[in-house]
């Protein structure tokens, strides 16, 4: 994307849409949230992010009634104007005493109505964790998708092994009873207890020291660097606010050469899964699921489609490439 001068310093010259180009630098952001954080009406809040839209310091992304809006100026690859204009904001943040409050103040507020959905997802969850099972059947059969991702994972080929394999999201522990013969060991991981305790049920028959089951946020893994050589989301990343997020967090705990696993739906406009189910998104297109993979450190392969009677099921594998050296990231 081309960005000219003229129209950045005319977008710049209001302090909510320096506010938002902050609130970005981090995030995606839904433009409804942004609404919220700012206290402002949405129509104003949009007018906002049609200037920085039209200035090339943002994008925009409609995923169904929602639109969502991120920086184009923070990534990997930003035009050098962009990337300039990024440094420089976050400079005025450090240095200007009242930017700087008034950021804090955005970000808190942003966790705040974050907090609250979250809150509003747990409680889901704990509702439904009983019937989790039957309630995914209302998406289709789980056996021909499990198939299809267990020979993507190479899972059962005569010598393989899945390693350390993680289960991000591990719901009633279906994923891990699944794997658990293919894999050195398993952690299921999820942020439920009530699931948690479901998936203790399903897995007491594994022997001991087998499988463990933790109990956290995806967000913020508390795992080491390195320590798993799979990694598995099945179904659970369309419940990410961020899911930039929750696959950096992969990435840092998966193993130079490790595979990922995404099992999710292709993109739809099915409302009602955001109303009814507290899904934050309405699955992914193939280039959001490739831009995300490759921006937390994935060489994404080829995914999968498995057509159902009302979604698509997609799955998305890829390896971790091995980190950049100090040495030979510094030209000699």
């Amino acid at each position: 994307m081309t960005i000219q001068i003229d129209p950045i310093l005319r977008a710049v010259a209001d302090q909510t849409r320096l506010r938002i180009m902050r609130l970005l630098s981090a995030m995606e952001l839904a433009v409804g949230e942004l609404a919220q954080v700012l206290e402002q009406s949405q129509p104003r809040v949009s007018r906002h992010v049609r200037i920085l839209c039209e200035a090339g310091l943002a994008e925009r992304r409609k995923e169904g009634s929602w639109v969502f809006l991120r920086s184009a100026i923070n990534a990997a690859g930003a035009p050098p104007l962009g990337a300039a204009l990024a440094q420089l904001l976050a400079t005025a943040e450090a240095q200007d005493a009242g930017f700087a409050e008034s950021c804090a103040r955005d970000r808190a507020h942003l966790a705040a109505i974050r907090s609250a959905r979250e809150g509003a997802a747990a409680a889901y969850f704990a509702r439904h964790a009983a019937e989790w099972d039957e309630l995914r059947l209302l998406q289709g059969a789980d056996e021909p998708v499990e198939a299809a991702l267990a020979n993507a994972l190479g899972a059962g080929a005569l010598g393989s092994t899945l390693g350390a394999m993680l289960d991000i999201g591990t719901g009633t522990g279906r994923m891990a009873a699944l794997f658990a013969p293919h894999a050195a060991h398993v952690t299921a991981f999820d942020k439920s207890p009530e699931m948690l305790r479901i998936a203790r049920a399903r897995l007491q028959h594994l022997p001991a020291g087998e499988v463990d089951l933790v109990q956290g946020d995806f967000a913020a893994l508390p795992f080491a660097d390195a320590s798993f050589d799979t990694v598995l989301f099945h179904q659970v990343l369309h419940y990410a606010l961020a899911p930039e997020l929750a696959l950096a967090e992969a990435a840092r705990v998966a193993r130079a050469g490790g595979r990922i696993a995404i099992v999710d739906f292709a993109a739809h406009d099915r409302e009602e899964l955001r109303s009814q189910h507290a899904h934050a998104r309405l699955g992914f297109t193939d280039e959001q699921m490739l831009t995300l993979l490759r921006e937390a450190g994935f060489a994404a392969e080829v995914p999968i489609a498995l057509a159902g009677e009302q979604l698509t099921v997609k799955i998305w594998t890829g390896r971790r490439a091995a980190p950049v050296s100090a040495e030979k990231a510094i030209p000699a």
